[in-house]
């Protein structure tokens, strides 16, 4: 008589672990790129500022940072790469905020938005690498951003298609 009530009041009780679904783990790597989309708009925000008010940047006593953010590569048609940074980033925090809540269309911008980029990224490391001879440390902390930003992305499982009613 013990054992039946003794199994019977704890029988709901299980201490597996529960399987996350596939909607719930879309969901949260939704959600932690726009957390992280944010730590991205931080930096290139501060980028932007200490460019439009021509503030020396504090890269450590490193000459590296002053040799990258002041070169002809900075700019883009007097526009700072920066402040075309803190748009995209702020974009990416949109479209993760709106594909967190389900909605397919943010989905897609926020790829196009992390594919371009991924690819300007590359573009500058490139620059840093070989033309410039120089490395900016909060260039390569958003260049790090990007990258993970990409990664989150590519673990995103794909959607399941909704059944025609």
């Amino acid at each position: 008589m013990f054992q039946r009530f003794h199994t019977s009041r704890f029988q709901h009780l299980s201490f597996a672990t529960p399987i996350m679904t596939a909607s719930r783990f879309r969901t949260t790597l939704y959600a932690a790129v726009a957390i992280v989309s944010v730590a991205g708009l931080a930096d290139a925000t501060y980028l932007t500022v200490q460019a439009l008010t021509g503030e020396t940047l504090s890269c450590g006593g490193s000459p590296d940072c002053f040799r990258v953010l002041g070169s002809a590569y900075a700019k883009v048609d007097g526009i700072p790469v920066a402040l075309i940074g803190a748009l995209a980033y702020f974009s990416v925090f949109t479209f993760a905020t709106f594909a967190t809540f389900g909605y397919a269309r943010a989905r897609k911008f926020l790829a196009l938005m992390v594919g371009m980029m991924f690819l300007a990224t590359l573009w500058l490391l490139y620059v840093q690498a070989f033309l410039l001879h120089a490395y900016c440390r909060y260039c390569l902390f958003s260049a790090a951003i990007t990258f993970l930003l990409a990664g989150l992305l590519i673990a995103v499982p794909p959607a399941q298609p909704q059944p025609a009613t």
